[in-house]
């Protein structure tokens, strides 16, 4: 299982590194995934990050961050929500080069329920904030991961994905929000945006709600994630676990190690 800790990122909002987690990270090597989410971006100074930054790379560990989402909306038609996201991203670039991250994650953000009517107008506001985001990070050395969260499938997503290739995001595959929101299979996921798929985010559910359960307690099945990964013969994507208990860590470890296919 050891070798399994260091092939994958753990997700751990920063508020809950600084006041609990830290020695945990740190005792046991983990390669954290820090959520920056609004209330740590407020709440914490420059100093602050760079102390967790700088304690965390005792280790020879790599580091992804997730971007704020909560209320947030890229191609919003209020200039004023947009300008706060801007702003909130503005502030996470400020924190990259502390963390020196391999990939930043946001959420995709489309829900036909808000944006259908006016999807042509949501795609233009959203490779606009994307574009500008990519670039600001890949001069910084890490790639932008778009995630799924409540779109019914790939369709709803590829134009992005199709438009943001040069700036080289990727796709981040949430099997949960898959599971629980999404109404494409698995397979028509992987088929529709395998070929932009450069990180995962790993748990469980039973297809009702976002229950975050450790791999195999769920209904999800990875055997057919994973085999599909072995068949690309290319390289793996980045791996985040998302537990949330402590004990889920351990039974998605042990069960990764298990199908582990590389």
């Amino acid at each position: 299982m050891p070798e399994v800790i260091q092939k994958v990122q753990v997700n751990i909002p920063f508020t809950m590194l600084y006041d609990s987690y830290l020695d945990l990270f740190v005792e046991r090597r983990l390669n954290p995934e820090i959520g920056l989410d609004a209330v740590a971006l407020e709440r914490f100074s420059f100093s602050d990050f760079k102390r967790i930054a700088e304690t965390v790379y005792k280790n020879p560990v790599s580091i992804t961050l997730h971007g704020p989402f909560m209320d947030l909306s890229p191609a919003s038609k209020d200039p004023a929500v947009r300008a706060l996201t801007r702003r909130r991203f503005e502030q996470l670039l400020e924190l990259v080069p502390l963390f020196r991250p391999i990939s930043v994650v946001c959420h995709a953000g489309y829900d036909w329920r808000r944006y259908g009517f006016d999807r042509e107008e949501w795609i233009e506001g959203s490779l606009e904030m994307w574009s500008w985001l990519a670039k600001c990070l890949r001069n910084e050395g890490a790639r932008l991961m778009l995630e799924n969260v409540y779109e019914d499938g790939p369709q709803d997503i590829v134009v992005l994905f199709e438009d943001l290739e040069q700036f080289g995001v990727g796709f981040c595959l949430d099997t949960g929000h898959q599971a629980a929101f999404g109404k494409a299979s698995l397979n028509d996921w992987l088929q529709g945006l395998g070929r932009y798929l450069g990180q995962l985010h790993l748990h469980d559910n039973h297809g009702q709600g976002d229950e975050h359960l450790a791999m195999g307690k769920g209904s999800i099945d990875f055997n057919q994630l994973f085999t599909y990964l072995k068949n690309r013969h290319t390289q793996p994507p980045l791996i985040t676990l998302e537990p949330h208990e402590e004990k889920h860590l351990e039974q998605s470890l042990e069960y990764l190690a298990e199908i582990w296919p590389w």
